[in-house]
């Protein structure tokens, strides 16, 4: 069976059912964990649990998904922001990622001019790395789920 780079795991779903019974518990209407996920599956489109739970992958298919949060490095400056999109590369070990960061990163080496940027494209390995190095040494871009 194959899936889509932005299909959610079995994982994701009980974490976020997880994450609906807490809420729901603050705000003093606790839910029963069944029903939880049972909410969850039905919010991603799935008949029941059962129906989600036979569909989906137990764990993440990609390191990266359409959609999440990310944080991590782009040319040595820090920041964080949201996958806009997520390709698998031929060689199948590569992803190209497209970024779209909270706050743009100034790109140039020295602050006496800015050159801002909010979005990017960049190649990772699995492990979010860039294969391509700065001048000194340093990746490109290193991106790590937030």
């Amino acid at each position: 069976m194959s899936y889509s780079l932005d299909t959610p795991s079995i994982q994701t779903l009980k974490s976020e059912a997880k994450a609906l019974r807490e809420t729901r518990a603050a705000a003093g209407a606790p839910l029963a964990h069944a029903a939880a996920l049972e909410q969850i599956a039905r919010t991603h489109g799935y008949r029941d649990w059962n129906t989600a739970r036979a569909s989906l992958p137990e764990q993440q298919v990609t390191p990266f998904q359409v959609g999440g949060r990310v944080k991590g490095t782009y040319l040595d400056q820090p920041f964080t922001g949201v996958l806009l999109g997520v390709q698998l590369l031929g060689d199948g070990s590569h992803f190209r990622l497209t970024v779209n960061f909270d706050t743009p990163v100034n790109v140039t080496p020295d602050f006496l001019f800015a050159a801002l940027r909010q979005r990017v494209v960049a190649t990772v390995d699995s492990h979010g790395v860039t294969p391509a190095l700065r001048g000194n040494g340093q990746p490109q871009m290193v991106v790590r789920r937030a």
